[in-house]
Formats: C-alpha cells, structure tokens, sequence
C-alpha cells in the first residue's frame, strides 16, 4: 500500500478530490455506514441530498489523504484510526465489500480491525457517544 496514494475515509465534502463512498443509516445512537459498490463524485446534486442536515452526517467521504496537512496525522500514520480500533468495538464480524479499500489508509494501516468497527463512523455527529468523542480527539497540541 505504500506505493499507492492513500484516501482518507472520514473527509469532508469539499476536500479536494472528495468522492462519496457510503451513505449512513441507522439511528443517532447507533449509526451504520453502507458502502456504495463504487465512488460517486461529489457534486451539488448529491450534497443537497442532505439538507436539511449537513452532508458528513448523511455520507461519508473519501478524498486522498492530507497526510501532514491534517490534525490526526503524526509519525506517519493517522492517529484517528489508531484511536478507532483502541477505543470502538467491532459491529461487525465480516468485512463488507468497500470501493476505497485497496487504497484506504484506515485498511492499509490497521487492517481488518479498522473496517469491523468503520461503519459506525459519522464524520459529522452532533450527538456522540464520550467514546466516539474521545476517538476523534485529535493528540495533544494539534488541535
């Protein structure tokens, strides 16, 4: 995976390159990400799919990653994902077709646990869980 430009899944629309690849469902308290069985392009079309609601609530995106651009990256990793697999449980005990898996930095960096627990990812919730929001805490300093 090294040799492949990574893809971030929990980008926001308007991140370069953005494409959705999941749609959430479920309920506020316990949300399930669905995959598409390929990318969209992110476009007004979509996005005002949404309303009244802001699209990162609805779907999740994937854009390549910002690497040292962005607040959860840190030793050449990302630190999000890393807090995801220690802090999340599974739901999940099978991995669901995915579009972005092959160049997904989440998988390439912690594999199947990642995937097991990134369904009930919302990368804009406004009612979390301590857990999720102690997850998505970026480290100390890089806030």
């Amino acid at each position: 995976m090294k040799d492949r430009r990574l893809s971030c899944p929990s980008a926001q629309p308007d991140s370069p390159e953005s494409v959705v690849f999941g749609i959430v469902e479920g309920t506020v308290d316990a949300p399930r990400m669905t995959p598409l069985a390929k990318t969209q392009a992110v476009s007004p079309e979509i996005l005002a799919l949404a309303t009244p609601v802001n699209p990162a609530e609805v779907f999740r995106f994937s854009a390549p990653c910002a690497e040292c651009s962005c607040k959860h990256f840190q030793g050449g990793e990302c630190s999000l994902v890393g807090r995801i697999v220690r802090n999340l449980p599974m739901v999940s005990d099978r991995l669901r077709p995915c579009p972005i898996r092959p160049t997904c930095r989440w998988f390439g960096q912690e594999g199947r646990a990642a995937c097991l627990r990134c369904p009930q990812i919302v990368t804009e919730s406004y009612d979390s869980s301590d857990e999720f929001r102690d997850a998505a805490m970026p480290p100390e300093g890089l806030q």
